[in-house]
């Protein structure tokens, strides 16, 4: 895992439509799950018998774990689908088998991707099916709907939870300190202040995985478009940089942090794993994390799914306070998928944009964030750090990452935060290398304005 949640921080692709908002109805309103539809005339509905698909998903034990479950769950409705689990590598590696299996037409029926820019830059106008005109898709959220369409054109279903991008702390040293969720980053230091007095690491970092260093960085994203909502359109464009406000700040917060002594002596070596256990102990007190980790840090302590709090990394305003999101990994089927096959697909797809398949995962593997399907409901004991994310989008105060807006991500940002995070670049230096990366990065991918 090279990057953020694995492989989710680098993304290639093409602008998608802007959108920032995922109401609170994502988790209460009822569903309609009738399959009908497909684009190009229904397909879901249609009878197939003794169909057997190939579903193609990544390695992890979280992920075939999830998709074992919501497979067997399926096959079990006797739709005469049999969906059968394939898998692949995870990260860099299993990016170039989706690649290397598009291009040669050897894709599998269904397979698992992420979505955002990444998902765009596979082509999908001419690798995958388009979804556009299923039912169902009245029934996912509209900012799910946005990071998996190019031109107008939806092309996946949701496959898992949401996760949010900010701040896991621990609630017991704030319960024992008297402090609040800060609203501002000027809160957020003053409560770092106090609890280096109580003999605390305020902020843990873990550079000895690079991949853990960005956080700071990427969760601020929704404080950027809070300040400039059409940030991401001109960072698309060349029109707007990181070595220039609003965005420097995001890199100024990295060092600041640094420059007040607040992150644990062990930060250059630690790993994520060591992070999580001094969160659920109690010797650190904040750790900028994405909640894909819940799952990690439940096993840590017992009382870590409550204890365990989560907010949004604060910006200057308390005012425009939210939450950086990203979406949850995504199910395509390839062009190459015809026929009685294609038929199947979309039966299965249909299907997991249902409640009975959130259920599943519920039952399955804790959730890590909101799901994107109507009347999908997390259970009654999920996390703390769940129910927190919960009340952002309920409130409307969400805005999606910055990789589901964009295709510019320079490889080298882990790389540059671990230096700006150590004292040994400045921000507006590792603000300015980072631009110089992306620069490269959008000439190779052609965009105008580079």
């Amino acid at each position: 895992m090279s990057q953020v949640h694995k492989d989710r921080f680098v993304r290639k692709g093409r602008m998608v439509a802007a959108a920032a908002l995922v109401a609170g109805s994502l988790l209460l309103s009822a569903c309609s799950t009738d399959s009908g539809g497909g684009s190009g005339g229904s397909s879901a509905d249609g009878d197939v018998a003794n169909v057997e698909i190939k579903f193609l998903v990544d390695n992890s034990e979280q992920m075939v774990a999830r998709t074992t479950a919501l497979i067997d769950a399926f096959n079990a409705t006797d739709q005469g689908v049999t969906v059968k689990l394939e898998t692949r590598a995870q990260g860099t590696d299993g990016d170039n088998v989706v690649k290397t299996k598009l291009a040669t037409g050897e894709m599998e029926d269904v397979f698992q991707y992420n979505s955002g820019s990444l998902m765009a830059a596979l082509d999908p106008a001419n690798n995958m099916v388009d979804l556009t005109n299923e039912s169902y898709q009245s029934s996912i959220s509209d900012a799910f709907k946005t990071a998996v369409s190019v031109d107008s054109k939806i092309y996946g279903v949701p496959l898992g939870s949401n996760n949010g991008g900010g701040i896991l702390y621990n609630k017991q040293v704030y319960a024992d300190l008297g402090l609040e969720v800060p609203l501002t980053w000027d809160e957020f230091m003053a409560n770092n202040a106090k609890i280096k007095e109580a003999g605390i690491d305020p902020v843990i970092q873990t550079y000895g995985e690079t991949w853990t260093s960005q956080l700071l960085v990427l969760a601020d994203f929704h404080n950027i478009m809070a300040e400039d909502p059409d940030w991401a359109e001109k960072y698309t464009a060349g029109d707007a940089k990181y070595v220039d406000q609003p965005a420097l700040t995001s890199f100024e917060r990295l060092q600041e942090v640094y420059e007040a002594g607040y992150m644990n002596k062990d930060f250059a070596s630690a790993s994520n794993t060591q992070g999580l256990q001094m969160l659920v102990d109690g010797t650190g007190a904040h750790y900028p994390m994405l909640t894909f980790t819940i799952t990690s840090y439940l096993e840590l302590a017992d009382d870590a799914k409550d204890n365990i709090g989560f907010f949004a990394q604060p910006g200057d305003d308390a005012s425009s306070n939210g939450l950086t999101a990203w979406m949850a990994d995504t199910a395509y089927i390839p062009t190459t998928t015809t026929g009685e096959k294609l038929e199947a697909a979309k039966k299965f797809l249909a299907w997991l944009a249902t409640p009975s398949a959130c259920d599943v995962l519920n039952d399955t593997i804790a959730p890590t964030g909101p799901y994107n399907v109507d009347g999908c409901e997390l259970s009654a004991d999920s996390a703390q750090a769940v129910v927190d994310q919960v009340q952002y989008y309920e409130d409307n105060n969400v805005t999606v990452a910055l990789e589901f807006l964009s295709p510019l991500k320079g490889p080298n940002l882990e790389k540059i935060t671990v230096e700006v995070g150590s004292g040994i670049s400045t921000a507006a230096q590792g603000a300015a290398t980072y631009d110089d990366d992306v620069v490269k990065q959008a000439q190779q991918l052609g965009l105008e304005g580079w």
